[in-house]
């Protein structure tokens, strides 16, 4: 019979995507070897593009020089999923995780990160569902509002989830989001027409809902870090 789940949480605010992505290489590879426990990494990353190991830039609908116009980053990495964005008043984990200390196949686990951000949506009450055969994240009436790509490497992950709280929706346009070109993004702010609380409080609820989902107990909170 396992024991409690230990996690350690990093508070990270926003964070370079580049040093974000060398973070998560370092920390699996610790992990892979024991040299710490599970982590996740809560945080948002300024305007950012990346995509998967697919290398589908026929999603991306205008030229690296234009995305650097408007502000943005172009990443390409080796996460599962296709093109997507990140930025500003997005939700963003990043498990660390050994799925087989505790239990988990793949296909268990991008349910439970489904299962995350319906949890969260539902606080709100907004009705959210997992998407059909084809469509990765959480949806909101055929709208998109959480994006889900994930790497898994001898059982650990890394990558994760972005939830939509309130992020400026036109950076989407410059994309055909996750490859699916007849679908809307949506937000949070947008399904409900209200004022919500800070990021960070909602960044709270997800990680809480993360935690019950997965099932870990012993929780230890790392505020602001970075690489060493």
């Amino acid at each position: 019979m396992r024991g409690p789940r230990s996690i350690e949480i990093w508070k990270m605010g926003v964070v370079n995507y580049f040093e974000t992505l060398k973070l998560q290489q370092k920390l699996a590879s610790e992990r892979k070897l024991n040299k710490i426990s599970d982590t996740l990494l809560s945080l948002q990353h300024p305007p950012t593009y990346t995509l998967g190991k697919r290398r589908t830039d026929h999603n991306i609908l205008v030229s690296e020089a234009e995305l650097k116009a408007i502000g943005a980053e172009l990443h390409y990495t080796e996460r599962g999923g296709d093109v997507t964005f990140h930025g500003p008043h997005q939700a963003i984990l990043y498990p660390i995780i050994s799925l087989r200390d505790i239990g988990l196949g793949a296909r268990k686990y991008v349910e439970n990160l489904e299962s995350t951000m319906i949890e969260l949506s539902s606080l709100y009450g907004v009705e959210a569902c997992a998407g059909k055969a084809g469509e990765t994240g959480v949806w909101v009436d055929g709208r998109k509002i959480g994006a889900i790509g994930v790497r898994i490497s001898s059982g650990i992950t890394s990558h994760g989830l972005a939830f939509n709280i309130s992020p400026d929706l036109d950076y989407f346009k410059h994309i055909v989001p996750c490859g699916i070109a007849d679908k809307e993004v949506t937000s949070l702010q947008k399904e409900v027409q209200q004022v919500l609380p800070p990021d960070e409080v909602i960044h709270e609820q997800l990680i809480s809902s993360f935690l019950r989902i997965f099932g870990y107990t012993n929780i230890t909170w790392r505020e602001n870090s970075l690489l060493s």
